[in-house]
């Protein structure tokens, strides 16, 4: 257990600490804190062989996204069989999760912008938050920050960016996300509009903001915080 709670103080609400342990200690897992992973915010795996279970959460997420993550993976270990043929992402998983997450949504745990926006969001949650723009968005104003960093939606339509070290031409707007043309392999994408890019500078290359602190989360233990694959 103070293995846990070590991994865990610093990394989610002070308030969800003693929920998070209790998590653990019903559905016995192995508990990782992982480097940043660009295509994932966290994952849970069943080791077979051992009969295992592991839930990891990306070190880097701030303590709200860290929270909504591990309750998230929480939720895949509680609802998971062996050679089940369930969605990893359908009713159960959905109803345990929902069932998981509700003891949290409260003003000790959330502020209040995200947790408005975390309690409709949890009405039907998707596979990842990057699939909610506006819960992303939300979330985003406690994480650190590019200064200036501009997102895809203040592009123009013919314009060209950088995402991930590739140069991309904004081509359509299709609701939440932009057809974008990958200008290295001429191949087409749906990009989130809320995609952090870089522009395009006066040398064809991709500017580079400093980085500095943004709207701070509440006060976490002091002992210690779908990015996402945007593409699909």
């Amino acid at each position: 257990m103070k293995n846990v709670r070590s991994k865990l103080e610093g990394k989610v609400p002070e308030a969800a600490i003693e929920y998070c342990i209790k998590l653990w200690e019903l559905y016995p897992f192995q508990f990782k804190v992982n480097r940043k992973r660009l295509s994932k915010l966290g994952d849970y795996r069943y080791d077979p062989r051992a009969q295992s279970h592991t839930v990891t959460v990306n070190t880097d997420l701030n303590p709200y996204q860290f929270l909504i993550t591990y309750i998230h993976e929480v939720a895949h270990r509680v609802v998971h069989k062996p050679r089940s043929r369930q969605l990893p992402h359908g009713l159960q998983w959905k109803s345990k999760f929902q069932e998981l997450i509700l003891p949290m949504l409260n003003p000790s745990v959330f502020p209040d912008d995200v947790l408005r926006v975390l309690a409709k969001h949890m009405k039907n949650p998707k596979a990842s938050t990057a699939a909610d723009p506006k819960l992303v968005k939300v979330l985003a104003q406690y994480d650190v920050h590019t200064a200036s960093q501009p997102i895809l939606e203040s592009v123009v339509i013919g314009e060209e960016f950088f995402l991930r070290k590739r140069k991309f031409r904004k081509l359509e707007v299709k609701r939440t996300r932009a057809l974008c043309l990958d200008l290295a392999n001429n191949r087409r994408y749906l990009i989130s509009q809320i995609a952090e890019i870089s522009p395009v500078n006066k040398e064809g290359t991709a500017e580079s903001p400093k980085v500095v602190p943004t709207k701070k989360s509440k006060k976490v233990n002091s002992t210690a915080n779908n990015q996402i694959n945007l593409f699909e």
